[in-house]
């Protein structure tokens, strides 16, 4: 290796030691919220908006890496219970801090307050969401951005930031969403009125009427309405980083600017090999950081242009704009059409972007070994006429017993104490409907051998419709993993040979296509009761999900507040009538 190459890569070392361990500067960020529902309009349309300290989305955490997080979170709805998971925050030596309801701890109940205290270990773009019911599309999201530590530089130059959280709205209530996805017959609240960008959308006008394709009236704004779009403001010759995260309730997304590529450097908070594209797809879950630089004709704007794909798209595409402000105003609307986003349902151009990310040279590479292999099957299914989603014919339905509570503690009849299936059937056709549609509800949990080395095959099928297979991203809670290959079809031990083993990205969500496959690795060195599941919010409703416990025996100082509920609210109870 030449001089040049070996002084680059103790550079990244060096990069990324200080990214993981902090330094003696770190911080405790103390914050104080409230989660109140409250009226707003994020798409010009006054809905009914879950926020926190009136404010939608949500406080936006800035920290760095070896900062402490401290936030007192108190539950002012009315009438149900409320958690935050802090989403690619990987909760070491904190899993009752992860805000999954009835698996790192119970509900918060109106009127109470429990405080989250954990550390971000690791610089990178994030988010946090609610993660009760479907709280996350009620609106109850914000940013969570991670800095390297004080003195330290990314391996990238950048001369400002945008950061962009991405989401989906619907204007029927969450409770009305929920109630359609129990009942029988199903209820299908159908695609989102409007994709917004940090919040704000339109709904029934655009901001470019006679260009994007769209019957929609031309917006009348005056920029200052909840629902105006955020601008752009850049500077000629400057290159700017764009924070991306999706915390859709239901849409893939696609985002693009006219005129001007981005260059991928970050994925899930992990760096990335860098490489460069017309446009970006986006699963809810994901989040990416690219580089712009702003080198077009700085006498005009240009649309940055976000649409649906994956999905038959019936909700027009979000808009804003980048506007080089030195020299144009930002009321001067761009003369060329928005970036067109590609069709929904090809997927070569989807899968041709996720297969160009690598992860960047002296990133964390794989065992080449693995000591315990599960393969999830995606299925939608029946239940006594109810709709579900299933693993390995399994709909997750979750306890009233946090699984950390009743694990740590032996509580047996918490949950059902036999393991979910491993595997499924290999006469199981994944191209076809299944021939016994019928399904069962399971809420026992994968036991995983503390600092082994675990490969999960994400299979998917053919739902109960003909011809129909939808794309699922699934997220692992409390670690990250390697994403080894994706393929087409049904999985095989023949396709191990396509694993890459050399520079595979470090990812916490990865996405299923249709009708194929996702392998991933992870070392599973966390202790803790884990969520791994579809992130699409109706499917993890319905079921799409699992749940790692791994070495709980391990886990110390779980504070009582986290686990009064269930069984354990018994098990801490001093008497069991009060006087």
């Amino acid at each position: 290796m030449s001089r040049v190459g070996i002084l680059g890569t103790l550079w990244y070392v060096v990069a990324v030691v200080v990214m993981v361990v902090g330094s003696s500067a770190a911080k405790v960020r103390h914050f104080k919220w409230d989660v109140e529902y409250m009226f707003w309009s994020p798409d010009c349309e006054e809905r009914v908006v879950m926020g926190i300290n009136g404010q939608f989305p949500g406080p936006t955490i800035r920290a760095r890496a070896g900062d402490t997080i401290h936030v007192d979170l108190t539950n002012k709805l009315p009438t149900e219970g409320v958690v935050i998971h802090w989403h690619g925050i990987r909760q070491l030596e904190t899993p009752w801090a992860d805000g999954t309801a009835s698996i790192s701890q119970c509900a918060i109940n109106p009127g109470e307050t429990f405080a989250y205290r954990f550390k971000v270990d690791k610089a990178g773009t994030y988010f946090y969401h609610g993660h009760y019911g479907m709280q996350r599309s009620a609106g109850l999201y914000g940013s969570l951005i991670v800095d390297v530590a004080q003195g330290h530089t990314e391996p990238f130059h950048y001369d400002g930031e945008f950061n962009l959280l991405l989401s989906d709205w619907w204007h029927e209530s969450i409770h009305h969403q929920e109630i359609g996805l129990s009942s029988k017959p199903f209820r299908w609240i159908g695609e989102p009125q409007t994709l917004l960008v940090n919040g704000r959308g339109q709904y029934n006008c655009s901001l470019a009427p006679n260009m994007a394709n769209s019957s929609a009236a031309e917006c009348k704004l005056r920029g200052n309405e909840q629902c105006a779009p955020q601008i752009l403001r850049v500077d000629l010759n400057k290159t700017y980083r764009l924070r991306l995260a999706s915390t859709t309730s239901l849409a893939s997304l696609n985002l693009a600017i006219g005129n001007h590529k981005m260059t991928v450097v970050e994925a899930d908070g992990n760096y990335v090999k860098p490489f460069s594209v017309q446009d970006l797809d986006i699963y809810s879950g994901e989040s990416y950081s690219v580089l712009v630089h702003a080198n077009q004709d700085p006498t005009k704007n240009y649309w940055v242009s976000l649409g649906v794909r994956g999905r038959q798209p019936k909700t027009q595409p979000a808009l804003t704009i980048l506007n080089y402000y030195k020299t144009t105003s930002a009321s001067k609307l761009p003369t060329i059409p928005p970036p067109t986003t590609p069709t929904w349902n090809d997927y070569n151009h989807s899968k041709s972007f996720t297969k160009q990310i690598f992860s960047l040279k002296g990133s964390p590479t794989p065992p080449t070994t693995f000591d315990r292999r599960i393969t999830l099957l995606n299925t939608q299914n029946k239940l006594d006429g109810f709709i579900k989603w299933s693993i390995n014919n399994v709909s997750l339905t979750l306890p009233p017993t946090p699984y950390l509570g009743s694990i740590k503690f032996g509580l047996k009849t918490g949950f059902n104490q036999v393991s979910p299936p491993e595997d499924f059937s290999s006469s199981y056709d994944v191209m076809i409907p299944p021939t016994n549609p019928n399904t069962t509800l399971g809420n026992g949990v994968y036991r995983i051998e503390f600092n082994t080395t675990v490969d999960v095959i994400l299979q998917n099928a053919n739902a109960l419709a003909a011809n129909t297979s939808e794309i699922h991203p699934w997220h692992l809670h409390g670690h990250d993993f390697w994403v080894l290959a994706y393929g087409e079809g049904k999985f095989s031990k023949g396709d191990e040979a396509k694993f890459n083993l050399k520079n595979p990205p470090l990812r916490n969500t990865a996405v299923i296509f249709p009708y194929g496959w996702t392998a991933l690795r992870f070392v599973a060195d966390n202790p803790g009761a884990w969520a791994f599941h579809c992130h699409i919010e109706p499917h993890l409703h319905m079921g799409m999900g699992v749940v790692l416990a791994l070495a709980v025996e391990r886990v110390k100082n779980i504070p009582t507040q986290a686990l009064t509920c269930g069984l354990t609210a018994k098990m801490f109870s001093k008497k069991n009538v009060v006087p």
